[in-house]
């Protein structure tokens, strides 16, 4: 007997995008110096077959997203971003599984290690990654904006 389809992981398309910035919010990635838009904009124009998407492939979903995680790969180090599974749906092997997506895409293009960022005192997403191997490399993050998405003050 087939076994009935489930979530279906695969690269971003444009008609996902109000469902994937909808998603961001439900998880709680937008901020105001990050748009999403321009953020999935910017994606798209450097390696877009490493976003992806989990959708509901079970007949009568109507496709809903029910994930995310964007990869990179520079040539000395992938990087993880906008990794995201809909509240109503974590806990169930989806965040794992779409780590698993971006982790096998990243060794294809031969990445020897992945870096990811996650914010201070958010200890279940830090419990997370600690369970799917990832462990702390005692490093300070800095960063430096070049372009200012931050919305205007009304």
């Amino acid at each position: 007997m087939p076994q009935a389809p489930g979530p279906l992981i695969r690269p971003f398309e444009p008609q996902d995008e109000a469902a994937v910035i909808a998603l961001w919010h439900r998880c709680g990635l937008v901020r105001a110096w990050n748009d999403p838009a321009k953020d999935i904009a910017r994606k798209l124009a450097v390696q877009p077959d490493l976003f992806g998407v989990m959708v509901d492939a079970r007949p009568g979903s109507e496709a809903a997203v029910l994930g995310t995680v964007m990869a990179g790969y520079e040539g000395h180090r992938g990087w993880i971003n906008y990794l995201a599974v809909d509240p109503a749906a974590q806990r169930h092997g989806l965040g794992r599984a779409l780590m698993n997506w971006a982790e096998a895409r990243l060794a294809e293009a031969g990445c020897p290690k992945i870096n990811l960022q996650v914010r201070e005192g958010n200890e279940p997403v830090l419990g997370f990654y600690a369970a799917i191997g990832f462990t702390n490399d005692g490093v300070v993050s800095l960063g430096k904006r070049l372009v200012n998405d931050e919305p205007p003050k009304a």
